[in-house]
């Protein structure tokens, strides 16, 4: 039987402090907005050094990677119970969406400040770059669970494209929740419960004889503005 080491005291002190100066970004980030925080702001509200904020992290974009990357950790972590639960395609759609938006809700604030530059086509930060990618992909992989989990009946080449379909339609839940102000972010939980039943009702209809050359038409479109 193999051993697992331990984490050594070292290691649970990087983490800490990797963690420290995540925490401590966000904030500045969320107070005095994205471009007016340095790293080395950044180091001296942590309590360290500059070079050791860079030996963790390169830039200020690495920062917010690292934040992406706990994001989508929780997102994950909070929608297992639901997925092992739910089977109907629209419960587990909306429970995924509905989940997004519940842990995601602590950094509103700093999101809204920073959306402008994760929006640039151009930006290493914006979701459909490739420095985002390890993020994307584990996020698009939430819901090809929703998917594959589904008890109900679609169109088989529907049901490979659809994963990744379903993260762009979340990508429009982003970003609407960016810009909602209302309290509890109440506005975007009510545009999962009206976009949610449309899209299981096409997602159902998909395998009749009737609509099924209507998803083979915009899948195949889908795979032309991909190339």
């Amino acid at each position: 039987m193999t051993n697992v080491a331990e984490p050594t005291q070292r290691s649970r002190g990087s983490d800490k402090t990797r963690e420290v100066i995540v925490e401590t970004a966000l904030r500045l980030f969320r107070e005095r907005g994205y471009e007016a925080t340095t790293m080395r702001a950044i180091a001296a509200e942590a309590g360290v050094s500059v070079g050791n904020a860079y030996y963790y992290f390169a830039s200020k974009e690495a920062l917010v990677q690292a934040y992406y990357d706990r994001a989508q950790a929780e997102h994950e972590t909070a929608c297992e119970e639901m997925l092992c639960r739910e089977s109907a395609f629209a419960a587990r759609l909306s429970g995924v969406l509905r989940e997004w938006v519940r842990v995601s809700e602590p950094y509103h604030e700093f999101a809204v400040k920073f959306f402008k530059h994760a929006a640039e086509p151009n930006n290493p930060l914006n979701p459909f770059s490739a420095e985002t990618s390890p993020a994307r992909d584990s996020s698009i992989a939430i819901y090809r669970k929703v998917v594959e989990g589904s008890a109900e009946r679609m169109d088989a080449e529907l049901r490979a494209e659809l994963p990744e379909l379903l993260w762009l339609l979340s990508m429009g839940v982003v970003l609407f929740w960016v810009h909602d102000t209302s309290e509890g972010c109440r506005r975007t939980y009510r545009l999962i419960e009206l976009v949610v039943p449309l899209v299981d009702r096409l997602v159902g209809l998909s395998h009749l004889p009737g609509l099924r050359g209507v998803a083979r038409d915009f899948i195949a479109g889908v795979h032309e503005l991909r190339t």
